[in-house]
């Protein structure tokens, strides 16, 4: 599960950092200074294939989580919900920081409204955690056919950040300026996006997390031989739907082939079909690639402190905070950028964990978690020794 949380991490880099590089992206259009066919390829692919996707396997695993968390305060005799509450808080409180200072498109929030759902529904059946996903995504799914209705009768239903170029060229100036203006501007994304994260992205996310809780509750993940057959099911039918779904949001998102809210119906209801895909040939390519587990593993198990200083590693490039090279950076360069960033999380990752037990944010969460301080925070022992690992 880290080498899965690990991989699920250089896939969110990857979309994330186009949206930290410019304003236009935020804005959902394509940066005007980079309109070469290398350009759109990239763009292409990155659509088609990232985005949408990674944050939906993240999410199946904080459901996932979710389970174990749940049976680990059960065999240790401690009260769950006073102890998730403080956890969910300590998630709200970093992701309005996070937010704030350094990304509107912070998903740490979503799963502390998310985390609320589960605490309700954590005596629900694997099968209706299963039935209640699929209606979930459905429901959206048809919002957007909605919306896409309405835009064919003529009724402007853009997307709530400012839909154009004027706009998103006074962004860039925002993000270009001093430190309070970028987190002015920062504010006035959140505003603009908010409706979208209460009515769209909050209630996937709580689908992806309802089908990890279900499948934690079987204990499906326990020994991946045993469900190889599912496994391979789960491909087929991922890479077939998943990856039609992603050509149609892919045409819609940037050649207006087709209304973007049609578009966005779609991946709704596919990109979890590929985001599966991608989860069950990972699991089970994994056991003849050790060395590719090994590397994975280590910033997946810090993975909030990862996720955290990729935001703040982009600010300082793309923004007023350092660099200031927003709308500079070529969608290839960002790509590139996005996998050197990451080799050195893994490098650090590694580092890290030789002696500690926990990433530094990690340890802060635990800390309002449990409301006292971790210990032991730093290793003892070998690190692969039983009691090293996390708990």
């Amino acid at each position: 599960m880290d080498a899965l949380r690990g991989f699920s991490l250089l896939g969110i880099l990857i979309v994330n950092i186009a949206f930290l590089a410019s304003g236009y992206r935020m804005a959902g259009m394509a940066e005007p200074a980079f309109q070469s066919s290398l350009d759109w390829n990239v763009r292409w692919v990155v659509t088609m294939l990232v985005e949408n996707k990674f944050y939906l396997l993240f999410s199946f695993l904080f459901g996932y989580s979710f389970t174990l968390q749940v049976d680990s305060a059960a065999r240790q005799g401690r009260p769950f919900v006073p102890m998730f509450l403080r956890r969910l808080a300590g998630l709200l409180l970093l992701g309005l920081a996070h937010a704030v200072l350094l990304f509107p498109g912070d998903i740490l929030t979503t799963y502390a409204a998310v985390g609320l759902a589960l605490l309700v529904l954590r005596k629900i059946k694997p099968r209706s955690a299963v039935v209640l996903a699929v209606l979930l995504t459905a429901a959206l799914a048809l919002g957007f056919v909605l919306l896409a209705l309405l835009a064919t009768l003529g009724l402007d239903t853009a997307g709530t950040v400012a839909d154009t170029a004027a706009e998103a060229a006074k962004s860039d100036t925002a993000l270009m300026a001093s430190v309070g203006q970028i987190v002015t501007e920062h504010l006035r994304k959140l505003s603009l996006i908010i409706l979208f994260r209460v009515f769209f992205q909050g209630p996937a996310v709580l689908a992806a997390c309802l089908i990890g809780l279900a499948v934690g509750k079987l204990g499906a993940l326990r020994d991946i031989s045993a469900h190889t057959r599912t496994l391979g099911t789960l491909q087929w039918i991922g890479f077939t739907l998943g990856l039609g779904g992603a050509c149609v949001y892919t045409l819609s998102a940037w050649h207006g082939t087709m209304h973007k809210f049609w578009g966005e119906s779609v991946d709704l209801v596919t990109a979890p079909l590929l985001a599966a895909a991608y989860a069950a040939t990972f699991l089970r390519r994994l056991p003849s690639m050790p060395r590719v587990a090994r590397v994975l593993a280590a910033p997946g198990r810090m993975a909030l402190s990862n996720y955290l200083a990729q935001s703040l590693i982009c600010s300082l490039i793309f923004t007023g905070y350092g660099l200031g090279l927003v709308d500079r950076v070529s969608p290839l360069l960002e790509v590139l950028m996005a996998l050197g960033i990451f080799a050195v999380q893994v490098v650090y990752s590694h580092w890290w964990l030789k002696s500690h037990r926990y990433g530094p944010v990690e340890w802060l969460l635990r800390f309002l978690t449990y409301w006292r301080r971790p210990t032991p925070a730093r290793l003892t022992r070998a690190p692969h020794s039983p009691a090293a690992l996390p708990e």
